[in-house]
């Protein structure tokens, strides 16, 4: 899905990601429109936020070219804009990203440390510099979100003159950034973590295939070379927590001879070592949250009695080997998202990570539950604030942890509010990508109902073992049976298809 594609599962945000790379169907395109409508997406902005945001991009500009403020040069008021505090244009900082992605939330420089271990500098769209607390375009912010990504096109959380202009770290760009400076022993561990706002400018907007292939050829330069180290050890120190990602492939709308059809993108290496990294800042920041005492914290519970024995029957249905002495990430981590049978798999995967939540605790009172279960740490969402009205709170939480002060009343009057927004907003986000799924599988099976096709059965209703869940390689379709008797869970099966409406967005198979 543009703006996600190839990002692993991380920190419980299951994903099916759709790109559509060809112009598609008219219907197609109807029914995206019509789920828009059904989920009330809103359109275009209003009229005063577009113009309050194109205030703020005017003087952002205006103060990009003035020399950076100490930011004790004058108190603000609740609706000033904050100041940088210091000039780091200097950093060589880049992105990674899709292709054609302009809402750049991250930049980052890796460094090796003098005496060893690493140094990682991570910049973050600064929108607290943008956004003035009370304002119109605050006010529409918490009305959206999200940003929302569907296969034709994204509904964006800030008017684009700030997510693709003026907040977005765009490279040859003078920008203010909450700019984090992350310290690692040589085998990867956080030794030091620190945060503050900045002037920063990117000098390169790469991507996940380009930055593989400069890797994989020796050709990248070191701070870049640097990523692979970076990522592999945390990666390794991910295991010995006792963390998961899932590699979760992305569903992709390709162009055939006769049309269209649907397949699977494996995520590159490159794409897990860059998610390392801001699942690395996520830590950090609960880090410093829960050391000040107020915060607000990406929680999971670890998953239900019988999950993993569902996930083990849905293993056995996919030909996928699961000793029972290992452990659930070790099978995960043998997975290539490459295999069919894998990829379908690590979907299924992603259902240990449904029930995730945001917790705010004040008072220096931790929560009762602060951690996050696949990640196996404390965990907050503070890297992406273009796209994630709860990035912007709590990177100013990490800012005041690390000053030793309050945070701003803006910050703690919004805090008790933000788990239910986000709850609301987040379900949304997860209705469109579901629903864009079924509406793409209907829109390319339209034409072959009553078609047979080789299947298998991945899941089965345990209170009603007619209906479940099955599981085409080709297309990459996974869909809904039901009918006949009992479904033989972990055995291929031929299944009908009797209705695929692009419409209702439904597909649906029965026994052959």
């Amino acid at each position: 899905m543009p703006g996600l594609a190839g990002r692993p599962t991380l920190g419980g945000m299951p994903r099916r990601h759709l790109h559509l790379q060809a112009a598609a169907e008219a219907p197609l395109r109807a029914a995206f429109d019509t789920l828009r409508a059904s989920l009330d997406v809103p359109a275009a902005f209003p009229d005063d936020v577009t113009a309050e945001a194109q205030r703020a991009a005017a003087e952002a500009q205006r103060a990009a070219t003035e020399a950076p403020r100490a930011a004790a040069e004058a108190p603000r008021t609740a609706t000033e804009a904050p100041a940088p505090s210091y000039d780091a244009t200097g950093i060589a900082l880049f992105t990674i990203d899709p292709p054609t992605s302009t809402d750049l939330d991250q930049a980052m420089y890796l460094e090796r440390r003098a005496g060893g271990g690493y140094r990682v500098y991570y910049a973050i769209a600064d929108v607290a510099a943008f956004v003035a607390p009370g304002g119109a375009l605050d006010a529409e912010a918490h009305r959206r979100v999200t940003t929302l990504y569907f296969p034709d096109g994204k509904t964006p959380l800030h008017p684009t003159v700030l997510s693709e202009g003026a907040a977005s770290l765009l490279p040859g760009a003078t920008r203010p950034a909450l700019l984090w400076q992350i310290d690692l022993d040589a085998d990867g561990a956080t030794t030091a973590a620190d945060v503050r706002r900045a002037l920063v400018r990117s000098r390169a907007k790469l991507d996940y295939e380009g930055v593989q292939k400069q890797i994989d050829a020796g050709t990248a330069p070191e701070s870049l070379a640097l990523l692979r180290d970076i990522g592999t050890l945390r990666e390794q120190q991910e295991v010995a927590r006792g963390g998961i990602s899932l590699n979760v492939p992305e569903q992709e709308i390709v162009e055939t001879g006769h049309g269209y059809g649907l397949t699977y993108r494996a995520p590159l290496p490159a794409d897990g070592w860059n998610a390392q990294i801001s699942l690395l800042t996520g830590i950090a920041g609960a880090q410093l949250m829960l050391t000040y005492g107020t915060g607000i914290l990406r929680t999971l519970p670890s998953a239900p009695d019988g999950a993993v024995a569902r996930l083990r029957r849905s293993a056995k249905a996919l030909g996928i080997d699961w000793p029972h002495h290992v452990p659930y990430a070790a099978v995960v981590r043998s997975l290539d998202p490459r295999e069919p049978n894998h990829a379908a798999f690590l979907q299924e995967c992603t259902s240990l990570l449904r029930g995730a939540g945001y917790t705010v605790f004040t008072g220096g009172t931790a929560p009762e539950l602060a951690v996050h279960a696949a990640v196996a740490a404390p965990y907050t969402h503070c890297t992406a604030p273009l796209r994630r009205l709860v990035d912007r709170y709590a990177g100013e939480l990490c800012l005041a942890a690390v000053a030793g002060q309050d945070p701003p009343e803006w910050v703690t009057a919004a805090l008790d509010a933000l788990p239910k927004e986000m709850a609301q907003g987040t379900s949304r986000a997860n209705t469109v990508e579901r629903e864009s799924v079924d509406i793409v599988e209907a829109a390319l099976l339209k034409d072959r109902v009553g078609e047979v096709f080789d299947a298998t059965v991945v899941d089965v209703r345990e209170q009603q073992p007619t209906v479940g869940t099955v599981h085409l390689t080709d297309p990459a379709v996974v869909a809904r049976v039901e009918g006949g008797g009992d479904l033989p869970l972990g055995e291929r099966l031929r299944v009908r298809l009797t209705q695929a409406d692009p419409g209702t967005a439904k597909v649906l198979f029965a026994p052959a």
